[in-house]
C-alpha cells in the first residue's frame, strides 16, 4: 500500500512543461527509473516500481534532500525514506542543478 502525498506544484521545474516546450520526446517512467517530486520544499527522489493509469508512478522514496543546502534527510513532514508513494506526471519535477531558484 502507498502513502498519500500532497506534492508541491513543480512550477518552472515541471517535467510536462519542459517536454511541451522542447523537441525532445517524453519518455514514460518505467520500473527502476528514478523520478523527482517536491514535497514541502524538499526534493524527493522516487524509484519507480510501476507506471499506472497512463500518468502515475508508484514507487519507493529513496532520497529526501534540501535543494538549497544539499542536506539529506531520513524524513520530512509525513514523508520518510522507504515510503511507497504515488507521483502523478503532473507533479513530477526536473531536479534543478542551480543553488537558487531565481537563476
Amino acid at each position: 500500500m502507498h502513502k498519500h502525498v500532497e506534492w508541491d506544484d513543480p512550477g518552472k521545474y515541471s517535467v510536462l512543461a519542459f517536454y511541451a516546450n522542447t523537441q525532445d520526446e517524453y519518455v514514460e517512467p518505467h520500473p527502476g527509473s528514478i523520478i523527482t517530486g517536491h514535497y514541502h520544499g524538499i526534493t524527493a527522489r522516487v524509484r519507480v516500481e510501476a507506471f499506472v493509469d497512463g500518468d502515475t508512478s508508484i514507487g519507493e522514496v529513496v532520497a529526501l534532500t534540501n535543494p538549497r543546502t544539499g542536506e539529506r534527510k531520513q524524513a520530512h513532514g509525513k514523508l520518510s525514506l522507504g515510503d511507497m508513494v504515488r507521483l502523478p506526471d503532473a507533479m513530477r519535477a526536473i531536479e534543478s542543478t542551480l543553488p537558487d531558484d531565481d537563476d
